[in-house]
């Protein structure tokens, strides 16, 4: 990991690759070293260098522990594209999702290409219900029994599909279950103070960069409605929905996302042929 201090804080992020830049960020509460398992290496190996960030919220990132707004992720996104060149591809899932649209909104000169996965142009009551009643444990000081908390995960950001499968089902219990036990960091509750409520629909009808809107079939957070309603606003945007995954798409089914994002972004390897 490296460290750059940038729009006034400290940003932890990882490169790796040689090429055209990819800038990958993550959703809420979430390091960047999420990538790194499947789209990382894949775009690598495509032909790009590509860049993870843990979001301001993340340690070792600066925590701003007395707030946090979308309008500070897309300053620090902004920053960090400069000071790793321009211009960068943007890809995003969920608040990432988010980040890179105000990106291409606000800074279009910084980006090349945008993919957003799992987002919205609107709020989602179920979005807003589930962030207000993350808020309101931490608050409270609620701890909710491990077992209990990793099950209500698994069942909101999978597929159920995903969990049919007995031994499927139990790896992603066991991998929410330990992080369950760890109790919130104040960054990570600044980033559950995010307002969400705002209707951006209008606004991206103004967004020129080359766009990809990816939707999971089974997101119950960010159903395939809100994103082809993104795609829509967006002038010339393209649209794919992958199949039996859920919000977490991206590991569900890392090899049908990565070809996707992939076929999508121009860079060497398609410069070669």
């Amino acid at each position: 990991m490296s460290i750059a201090i940038v729009n006034g804080i400290r940003l932890s992020y990882h490169m790796v690759g040689e090429g055209p830049l990819v800038l990958l960020i993550m959703g809420s509460g979430s390091p960047g070293r999420a990538w790194r398992t499947y789209q990382v290496p894949a775009l690598v190996q495509a032909g790009f260098r590509v860049a993870t960030l843990d979001n301001r919220g993340i340690a070792p990132s600066e925590e701003s522990a007395d707030g946090i707004t979308i309008d500070d992720l897309v300053a620090d996104s902004a920053a960090l594209i400069e000071y790793l060149g321009t211009p960068a591809h943007v890809v995003g899932t969920s608040l990432g999702a988010l980040v890179a649209q105000e990106l291409a909104l606000g800074r279009p000169e910084l980006i090349d290409h945008a993919v957003m996965m799992a987002t919205a142009g609107r709020p989602h009551p179920m979005l807003l219900a589930l962030n207000a009643g993350e808020r309101a444990l931490h608050d409270q000081n609620v701890r909710l029994p491990p077992e209990y908390g990793a099950a209500i995960k698994a069942t909101l950001h999978l597929s159920p599909h995903t969990l049919e499968d007995p031994a499927a089902a139990q790896h992603w219990l066991d991998m929410f279950e330990f992080s369950a036990s760890a109790a919130a960091a104040p960054g990570v509750r600044a980033q559950l103070g995010i307002d969400y409520s705002r209707n951006r629909l209008f606004e991206y009808t103004q967004i020129t960069t080359p766009s990809l809107i990816i939707a999971f079939s089974d997101d119950l957070l960010a159903p395939p409605m809100y994103c082809r309603e993104v795609a829509a606003a967006i002038p010339g945007a393209r649209y794919a929905e992958i199949d039996r995954c859920g919000h977490l798409g991206y590991l569900e089914r890392p090899e049908e996302v990565n070809r996707v994002v992939i076929d999508f972004l121009p860079g060497r390897r398609n410069q070669d042929h």
